[in-house]
């Protein structure tokens, strides 16, 4: 539940933020008439994106055991990298965002309602396609696919319950501390997503090290407990964790928190 909400947070506040940048700007500038192909946009993206869940969802679902461990860690690995471009690239272009969404309109006005409903609708699609997948990829690691949908559903809505608030002025955010503290989560759920694709390609032979396991607590921490659930669901842990999955996590973790997070500035001083 945790990690899904906080996925749904995360990336339903990055949609609702650009359409609220979107909206602003054509009220602000007088041209009611094309919120409706913004909105047709909008609409488009999100019907996309659940499509592409759906899709995903459905695709393994005939597979033989070895296509669907080969297709649940093609998949996971996917999620990671995309995941992990993103937070990075949400870092980096945050600040100009706001500017680069007015120059698209801008740009999109002449070629008419239709162009401006495709700026819509790229603008939401890349956001949720990362959800689709980086979701789908989540769901596979957790056990308690129930309390995982609950926290997908408040995360949407919270996220949206913001954005609107955001839009009207009657919170203030703190933006740039919310993204980064969400980044780190997303990072820490997405170092899960990654030891699972790593299992599942241990269990059909393209990784080594299946037998060689770190640990093994299943004998007092049950797969199907709320313990195991919440950890799993949440930072990756598995009750049966190989040494290769271990590594993984480690070094996941360690390079792209040491690279994500903001170094501290040492003062340099002048001899007297």
């Amino acid at each position: 539940m945790v990690s899904t909400f906080i996925i749904a947070l995360r990336e339903g506040l990055e949609a609702a933020l650009i359409v609220g940048i979107l909206v602003a700007y054509i009220l602000k500038s007088g041209r009611r008439n094309l919120l409706a192909p913004l909105w047709i946009g909008v609409a488009s993206a999100v019907f996309g994106s659940i499509t592409v869940g759906f899709v995903l969802s459905q695709s393994s679902g005939g597979l033989s055991e070895h296509a669907q461990a080969l297709f649940a860690g093609t998949t996971s690995f996917l999620a990671v990298a995309l995941v992990t471009w993103m937070v990075f690239w949400m870092k980096r272009s945050a600040r100009f965002l706001k500017a680069e969404l007015h120059e698209k309109v801008d740009s999109a006005v002449p070629g008419g309602p239709w162009a401006l409903a495709a700026v819509a609708f790229l603008a939401v699609i890349r956001e949720g396609l990362e959800t689709a997948l980086f979701l789908y990829s989540n769901f596979k690691t957790v056990s308690d696919t129930r309390s995982s949908a609950l926290g997908l559903f408040l995360g949407f809505a919270v996220s949206i319950s913001l954005g609107y608030l955001i839009f009207k002025s009657s919170i203030n955010l703190n933006l740039s501390k919310f993204f980064r503290y969400t980044g780190i989560a997303l990072v820490v759920v997405a170092s899960g997503v990654l030891i699972y694709g790593v299992h599942e390609f241990q269990e059909i032979g393209w990784l080594p090290g299946d037998s060689a396991l770190a640990w093994d607590v299943s004998a007092s921490i049950p797969d199907d407990s709320l313990t195991a659930a919440t950890l799993g669901g949440t930072v990756g842990f598995d009750t049966t964790t190989t040494w290769l999955q271990l590594f993984v996590w480690v070094f996941y973790l360690g390079a792209v928190l040491s690279l994500y997070l903001p170094k501290a500035r040492t003062r340099q001083l002048t001899p007297a």
